[in-house]
């Protein structure tokens, strides 16, 4: 069997050298080149597992070789090497394509750990060799906008650049970060989803990094964090706007060292993760009012994946809903919708997105007579009824009057508002702003008198630009 063959791109002879000598001893062929050019001939005759280039060049810049095999060898991963301290070259690299990136002084064990992750990437499938979209997605829907988002995920599962995926709560932000790492080379590794904004903040660096054997009281044994866990695999940062300060700095120091300490350990570890963070905030408004680093940003926000809201792929709620009701019915129990549920959830916008669908069609099924869902299960609140076909657009006073005497008319013609989001935000506003205001603006008292947490009070503060009065 013919050893994969990789192509090193560096003009400096002593540590072109350096990279053959550390490939040869992993049992792998190498071809070395100096130049733009030499690399660009060896590319027109050889096929490649890897190409590893410098950044600059005698007669270019690395950047035009990550573009060119970027478009024309699509099944060849591309990595670069950049000078130290130079982490917005790296990032330039990866938007451009670039597999992943070492930086110098290379160190060998990291060097080993982007090959062999590429070398699993280049391995052929035996049913999909390199091209996108041939194993089934478990993200449903014929819709332009998902078809669109299928190819961007088959597109940046090849590449460990880090992602910043956006979309509204409940879109299916972290079924698309399941979705990019199933199709990776790192499928096999583990996948760690963490949600940010449900660690206590005294707790997050444990949690993250890990903990040594009586590192502090109630350590009893030494534990491994979030990055030891997914060592392999890809850690994905849910909502990761609600870190606190304190955190984006050591996240930021491990993402760009790709080493952790443990707390109460003297030596940094390496961990080979691939970071996806998620959100349903903007985070570039976090970093202009001073809530998000915007090192960090730069360094979580290389590539932007946008998930699409339910209201925005409509075309898609037929199939989605088939798919839930089978997952939801299971035993071989049959679910169906009656007349005009479908048309009745069209007209409905979905404020919590596919998770309320999932909420929505399982009450509907609790309540459904012999598992065929009717209109009036689905309990849609603020919905209007679809008009019945023939119905007058006005009945008269005189008529409403005799129909519903004990009914008062002002309610039901009450106009709706015309964003949703926008309404329950005021609504909440206010409501903290009246709890605030009684409790003399002790945020503490206040968020016992709202039945949630002091943190929970203090974010939604920050959401709706809530703050103290002057004094």
């Amino acid at each position: 069997m013919t050893s994969p063959r990789i192509l090193v791109v560096d003009d400096e002879a002593d540590l072109r050298e350096l990279l053959e000598i550390t490939l040869l001893k992993m049992g792998l062929d190498v071809d070395s080149a100096a130049t733009l050019k030499q690399a660009r001939a060896f590319l027109a005759g050889t096929e490649y597992a890897l190409v590893l280039t410098d950044m600059r060049l005698p007669d270019g810049l690395g950047l035009e070789l990550v573009r060119e095999v970027t478009a024309a060898f699509r099944c060849t991963p591309i990595a670069v090497v950049t000078a130290y301290g130079s982490a917005d070259n790296a990032v330039v690299a990866l938007k451009a394509g670039a597999f992943d990136y070492v930086s110098k002084p290379v160190v060998l064990d990291e060097l080993r750990i982007l090959v062999r992750s590429a070398l699993r990437l280049s391995a052929p499938a035996p049913d999909s060799a390199c091209e996108p979209g041939a194993a089934p997605s478990r993200l449903i829907g014929r819709s332009d906008a998902m078809q669109s988002l299928r190819a961007q995920i088959a597109r940046l599962a090849r590449s460990m650049a880090p992602i910043a995926i956006t979309g509204e709560s409940g879109s299916g932000k972290e079924l698309a970060a399941r979705e990019i790492h199933a199709q990776s080379s790192r499928a096999a590794k583990p996948f760690i989803a963490v949600n940010c904004g449900a660690i206590p903040e005294a707790l997050m660096e444990a949690e993250f990094f890990g903990y040594r054997k009586g590192a502090f009281t109630g350590a009893a044994d030494e534990r491994d964090g979030f990055f030891q866990a997914a060592n392999g695999g890809t850690l994905m940062l849910d909502e990761v706007a609600d870190l606190p300060l304190a955190m984006q700095v050591k996240l930021l120091r491990a993402i760009q060292e790709r080493r952790v300490r443990k707390i109460g350990a003297t030596a940094e570890e390496p961990v080979d993760v691939r970071i996806i963070s998620a959100t349903h905030q903007n985070l570039a408004h976090c970093v202009e009012t001073g809530r998000f680093r915007q090192d960090l940003f730069y360094r979580l926000n290389v590539i932007e994946l946008g998930v699409p809201a339910l209201r925005e792929r409509l075309d898609d709620l037929e199939l989605l809903t088939t798919a839930i009701l089978e997952r939801l019915a299971g035993g071989g129990q049959r679910a169906g919708l009656g007349a005009q549920v479908l048309e009745t959830m069209r007209g409905y916008g979905f404020p919590g997105n596919v998770r309320e669908l999932e909420n929505v069609l399982e009450r509907a099924l609790a309540f459904a007579d012999g598992g065929m869902i009717e209109v009036g299960d689905l309990s849609l609140k603020g919905a209007r009824a679809m008009p019945v076909a023939g119905a007058p657009a006005h009945a008269p006073a005189h008529s409403q009057a005799q129909s519903a005497p004990a009914e008062p008319a002002a309610p039901a013609l009450a106009a709706l508002p015309n964003s949703l989001p926008d309404y329950l935000n005021q609504v909440e506003r206010d409501i903290i702003i009246r709890a605030l205001a009684q409790t003399q603006f002790n945020r503490t008292q206040a968020a016992q008198l709202l039945g949630i947490s002091f943190r929970q009070l203090r974010y939604q503060m920050q959401k709706l630009d809530i703050h103290a009065p002057e004094p």
